[in-house]
């Protein structure tokens, strides 16, 4: 299996657990003084160590489709990449607004119905909320694609250039308005093509994403301190250079780290590679009843991983029983 194909799998299972781990802690993050401090640190630490995970599953893409010289063609992209990805999420939202419903005091249907009337602007369930700028970047892949393959690098590297001080700029509190979202996010998908395009020297992303890490992890820790609550103080963001750096130094390390994994392993890899999209969809299923019962365990250092594991590994072999079958293989594409 070529280098270049088998590391965009290796990126795939890693997002995915770190997606994970992120829904995990999500209960603790707002029980500062509530929780042992050493409970609460912990995962606020893992928060910030796992902000990498949304920005490298877009940077995936960008560097899979806008790598591809071939003609393109608006139906076939519509029918075998949009709509393969749409139709699947219209139906798991509905799924999750009924499971937003269920709660261990019964099931209130009102509940339901606002999440589902809220639908065209506001996902039904939190991890939905990705597919709300992950799709409109759909649109902006035909756009990117002349400057990706113009044979003058500056076209390129001048869009690149521009994206990153507009994260630098949104880290200092920029707001871009309605337009935000589709420019920051669609920025990843240049680093993704950037980064699949060229081997950037490997020590250069580790000084600069562990330099970014350790400023992000120190200005949450310390503004929650101050504040006396959690915060980020907006360090947390996807669409800020900090994680911009983070998530570069990620994907260059499991570019440069994949071809020392041995082959049998690589198959193994893959085949969990093949569920991504799957795990991403299920996973909170396994998480509802974990939230229900309060959501947060001692020792968060070891169970937040722990729990993090076990989601996986049952998301992963529900997303494979469905995607044994031709009746449901596409809710798991």
């Amino acid at each position: 299996m070529q280098k270049k194909i088998f590391y965009v799998e290796l990126l795939r299972v890693v997002a995915a657990i770190a997606v994970i781990a992120i829904h995990v802690l999500g209960p603790y993050r707002h029980l500062l003084g509530q929780i042992p401090d050493s409970d609460w640190v912990s995962a606020v630490l893992i928060n910030g160590a796992s902000r990498w995970a949304v920005p490298v599953f877009i940077m995936i893409t960008g560097a899979l489709l806008l790598s591809d010289t071939r003609p393109f063609s608006a139906s076939y992209f519509v029918r075998r990449r949009v709509m393969k990805v749409f139709v699947p999420f219209l139906v798991w939202s509905l799924f999750y607004g009924l499971l937003a419903a269920v709660s261990l005091d019964g099931v209130n249907w009102t509940e339901t119905i606002a999440r589902l009337a809220a639908f065209p602007s506001q996902e039904t369930y939190y991890h939905l909320g990705f597919f709300y700028y992950f799709l409109p970047l759909y649109v902006v892949i035909p756009l990117l694609r002349p400057a990706a393959q113009h044979q003058d690098p500056r076209y390129f590297n001048t869009l690149l250039g521009v994206w990153i001080a507009l994260c630098t700029f949104r880290l200092a509190g920029l707001n871009l308005g309605i337009v935000e979202d589709l420019l920051l996010y669609g920025g990843y998908l240049l680093l993704g093509l950037a980064l699949h395009r060229n081997d950037l020297p490997i020590k250069g992303l580790l000084f600069a994403g562990l330099l970014a890490l350790i400023a992000t992890e120190y200005t949450a820790l310390s503004q929650s301190a101050l504040q006396e609550k959690y915060t980020s103080a907006g360090w947390f963001s996807y669409k800020t250079i900090n994680t911009v750096l983070i998530a570069a130094m990620i994907f260059g390390l499991c570019k440069h780290w994949a071809e020392r994994i041995p082959p049998k392993h690589q198959q193994r890899l893959v085949a969990l590679s093949r569920q991504s999209l799957g795990i991403y969809l299920i996973h909170p299923i396994f998480l509802w009843p974990i939230r229900e019962w309060g959501g947060t365990f001692d020792m968060a250092w070891l169970t937040i991983p722990l729990v993090t594991l076990v989601v996986f590994v049952l998301s992963y072999w529900t997303s494979r029983a469905l995607s044994s079958s031709r009746w449901t293989a596409w809710l798991v594409p």
